[in-house]
C-alpha cells in the first residue's frame, strides 16, 4: 500500500511494519542538488512515497511474506515484523534509506545501524531534505495524490525538526548579485 504497509486481499487486512517509518504516497522531497538558484526558485523534487513503496514492493515481489504480529493499531490495523525468506522487511527498508526509526526506543538494534549507514551514504531519502513524516501529517493540508512539489518545499522552509542529514549548503541562500 505504501512504504511500510503490505496488504492481505485474501484476509482484507493491512500489516504496518513494525518499528519504521516511510514518507506518505504523497510526500515531496527535495533535492539539494539545486542548481541555477536564480531561475529556479525550488529545489527538484523527489517524489519520497512513490519510491519507498516502490522499493518494498520490489523486494517482496512475488516471494511469500511471513508476518508476526506484535501489536494493533487503533483501527485494527496490524502492526507486524514481517520477512521474506531471511530478509526482514523493516531493516530492508532502513538499509536502502527509503525508511526511517518510528522510535528511538527500538527493540531491534540492528535498525538504527542500518539507518545510521544509510544517513552516512546518503541512500534514499537521505540524500534529500526530508521533512519528518509526523511533522508532515500534521501540516499537509492537501494529502491527495496530485498535490504539487511546492507546498512540500513551503512545509520544509517552516519545520519544527530536522530529520535530514547536514548538508554542507543546508542554510545557504543564493547570492544576490543585483545590489
Amino acid at each position: 500500500m505504501d512504504g511500510r504497509t503490505l496488504w492481505y486481499p485474501q484476509y482484507a487486512q493491512s500489516v504496518q511494519l513494525a518499528d519504521i517509518d516511510a514518507c506518505e504516497l504523497s510526500q515531496w522531497v527535495l533535492d539539494p542538488k539545486w542548481e541555477d538558484r536564480e531561475r529556479v526558485k525550488a529545489p527538484p523534487p523527489v517524489p519520497c512515497g512513490p519510491f519507498a513503496k516502490a522499493w518494498l514492493k520490489r523486494t517482496v515481489g512475488n516471494k511469500s511474506v511471513t508476518c508476526n504480529v506484535v501489536s494493533y493499531r487503533v483501527d485494527g490495523t496490524a502492526i507486524a515484523r514481517c520477512t521474506t525468506g531471511a530478509r526482514d522487511l523493516a531493516l530492508e527498508m532502513l538499509r536502502v534509506g527509503w525508511a526511517r526509526v518510528a522510535s528511538p526506543y527500538l527493540v531491534n538494534g540492528q535498525y538504527a545501524a542500518y539507518q545510521r549507514y544509510a544517513m552516512a551514504a546518503r541512500y534514499g531519502m537521505w540524500a534529500t531534505y526530508v521533512l519528518d513524516m509526523n511533522e508532515w501529517r500534521r501540516k499537509a493540508v492537501d494529502k491527495t495524490p496530485d498535490r504539487r512539489p511546492i507546498a512540500d518545499f513551503n512545509l520544509l522552509a517552516e519545520r519544527e525538526s530536522e530529520i535530514s542529514p547536514p548538508f554542507a549548503d543546508a542554510r545557504k541562500r543564493p547570492l544576490r548579485t543585483d545590489r
